[in-house]
């Protein structure tokens, strides 16, 4: 077995840590005063310093030792916290990100370390939440303490008996331990810590001196703290004071117990034990061979509906049931929610509305939804463009906003749900809209369209995407250079997506993007044309039909049908793919839609739903466009996976050509 080496164990978690730090930046960019906050980002910035010192991280305990310090006299309220201050943090951040990957650092730590002196320049103001008592940090005669550590402590690695030790040398103290607190026996789980601990602390022991004993547990333990009296500095003088009430008071039983765990309560407990973390080429490899197995299992269940053999088919049943619970499992490891993809995009409209001097306030909603974790990280470049182009292109300046009697602050909305087997995203802002003649005039004057020529909107939409188009009137550092959209477009194709454009001048725009929510494993439908099968993913179809001898004759020079009151165009695959076989008699229409729009392709023969594995496709055939992948029959032959939105396009291009000739 492999040893794991550390530096990389550490170097994950410092980017985890990284990350945590930044959240509670852009929160607290909303919440100056937010004392749980400005902590947050102390403690995370603590660890990471002895984290690096601890694997010879030199330099970057070095640099992270100045930002802590920083923050540790904004927590103590010493400096005040501020935007200029959050701002350089986040600059920072970036930084010790680079010093933790070993990465060519750009950027000049002394420049950044300059900047934040100034910045914790401004005159103190101590954070107001949560409130402290103004005699706390005055008073000279001690504190009586009631506290429990967090129920998963030990279980975390905390050193209970450090923390008393620590305590204990703040000044003359006495513990004693609470035990009506434990449960019995057979309620007990060994690695809980359950003692309340009662204490007497004399001397002049500032509250923050307190709260640093504790400080990587204050969030999650009970801690309540009442000065003692100057004149009797003793328990019983101090008990008619009112203590803060715990944060956290435990539920307890009629009998003064703590209630029993409930079942779901425990088995919580004992999965955030028990994660695992797995590098993500595991997953994909392992992807890869449950596959190959899906494959096999496939041919398995084609030799055995040959042969008479019931043996041979109860195994071959069998082994599709565990075949086929394998990949639904595999489905799940790989499934992660879209909240982390979107939180990465906080730090993104941060960053663009200082750099655009625009008040900007993100939405997320469904950050729940699941998808595949290899479409969540092909999805970050596009969703990078849309979002510059309408914190720029799209949100109107502070001043322009109030004039149109909106609020000073534009949003842009990120949401998401599954609709079926497909991921819905959607980006929408409250800007300005598409200007409709400023994208006419565009199209014009570079000859995508004549003047003159008559164009739907959603057509007029739909030429944003071309390759090379751009309104804007300057060059900007976030766009203008007409690359953006035309990428977009072609990378949710290549991932069996499609995407649609809606906006009202004025009002704002919405870009939605549906996404398959895995890329590996798919159900389809398999369809014979002529001599060659095809697959069509699943998701994409909407119903099958019978193209009738009447309606094949009827329908030659205009490829249309009436379905429900509706003419649905549809597209012969035997002619499209130049199949010299001789038609079946009864051929069959399979309706498919992307979006709003629909189109039937006709096929010979419909074979049956099938398990399809996506291979891809040779960089040769990548070009043809019809197709989106290829996968491998049961009997070893090859079915290529028809590119659905790549044939909806064609079918609109034919009904478009239909209208014209009428």
């Amino acid at each position: 077995m492999s040893i794991e080496d550390p530096t990389v164990a550490f170097r994950v978690e410092a980017c985890e840590l990284l990350d945590q730090v930044e959240q509670a930046l852009l929160d607290l960019t909303h919440r100056l005063d937010d004392a749980a906050l400005i902590d947050s980002v102390f403690r995370g910035l603590h660890t990471l310093k002895g984290s690096g010192a601890m694997f010879g991280f030199d330099a970057l305990a070095a640099f992270t030792h100045h930002i802590e310090s920083a923050f540790d006299r904004v927590r103590k309220g010493r400096a005040r916290a501020t935007l200029e201050l959050v701002a350089t943090v986040l600059t920072a951040r970036d930084h010790m990100r680079a010093l933790v990957e070993g990465d060519a650092v750009p950027q000049d730590g002394g420049a950044i370390l300059a900047r934040l002196a100034a910045a914790v320049d401004a005159p103190a103001i101590a954070p107001t939440a949560p409130p402290r008592p103004a005699a706390a940090d005055a008073a000279t005669a001690g504190w009586q303490l009631s506290f429990r550590l967090p129920r998963q402590a030990l279980a975390h690695g905390t050193n209970a008996l450090a923390l008393l030790d620590e305590l204990r040398a703040l000044g003359d103290c006495t513990l004693v331990a609470r035990r009506d607190t434990i449960p019995p026996l057979d309620q007990l789980a060994e690695r809980d810590c359950l003692v309340t601990w009662d204490a007497t602390l004399r001397g002049d022991v500032p509250r923050a001196a307190i709260d640093d004993v504790f400080l990587f547990v204050l969030d999650d333990m009970e801690l309540s703290a009442t000065p003692l009296a100057p004149a009797d500095p003793t328990p019983a003088a101090t008990a008619a004071a009112p203590a803060p009430a715990p944060a956290r008071e435990p539920d307890r039983s009629a009998s003064g117990q703590p209630a029993p765990d409930t079942f779901g309560e425990r088995r919580a407990r004992v999965v955030q034990g028990e994660l695992v973390r797995v590098p993500a080429a595991r997953l994909d490899t392992l992807m890869d061979r449950v596959g190959e197995l899906v494959i096999a299992q496939s041919r398995l269940s084609q030799l055995a509906g040959d042969r008479h053999d019931l043996q041979l088919r109860s195994v071959a049943e069998e082994v599709e049931r565990l075949a086929a619970e394998l990949r639904d499992t595999m489905m799940v490891l790989r499934m992660v929610p879209v909240s982390n993809l979107f939180g990465r995009f906080r730090r993104l409209v941060h960053d663009l509305a200082r750099e655009t001097g625009k008040a900007i306030a993100l939405e997320t909603v469904g950050e729940s939804t699941e998808i595949d974790k290899t479409v969540g990280e092909r999805l970050f470049d596009p969703l990078v463009h849309i979002l510059r182009n309408a914190c720029d292109h799209g949100l109107e300046t502070p001043d322009e906003r109030v004039t149109l009697g909106k609020g000073a602050t534009g949003t842009v909305r990120l949401a998401a749900h599954q609709a079926g087997g497909a991921a819905v995203i959607t980006v929408s802002d409250d800007g300005r809209g598409v200007n409709r003649a400023r994208v006419r005039a565009k199209t014009e004057a570079s000859g995508l369209v004549a003047p003159g020529e008559v164009l739907t909107d959603a057509e007029l939409l739909a030429l944003i995407f071309h390759p090379g188009f751009s309104t804007a009137a300057a060059v900007t550092n976030l766009s203008g250079r007409g690359v953006g959209m035309d990428v977009v477009k072609r990378e949710i194709e290549r991932l069996r997506g499609t995407i649609e454009l809606v906006s009202t001048e004025g009002a704002g725009t919405t870009i939605t993007l549906r996404i398959p929510l895995t890329l590996a494993i798919i159900d389809g439908l398999l369809v014979r044309v002529g001599t060659a099968r095809f697959v069509i993913p699943l998701a994409a179809v909407e119903e099958c039909l019978e193209l009738s001898a009447e309606e094949d004759r009827r329908s030659l020079g205009r490829s249309l049908i009436t379905l429900r009151d509706r003419l649905v165009p549809f597209l012969r695959l035997r002619e499209l793919f130049a199949s010299d076989a001789p038609p079946d008699a009864f051929q069959k229409i399979v309706v498919v839609a992307t979006g709003r729009e629909r189109v039937g392709l006709v096929v010979d023969q419909i074979v049956g739903s099938h398990q399809t594995v996506v291979k891809a496709l040779s960089p040769f055939h990548r070009g043809i466009g019809s197709f989106s992948g290829a996968t491998v029959l049961g009997d070893g032959g090859v079915a290529l996976i028809l590119d659905v939105a790549q044939l909806v396009a064609r079918g609109q291009q034919i009904e478009a050509a239909m209208e014209q000739a009428a």
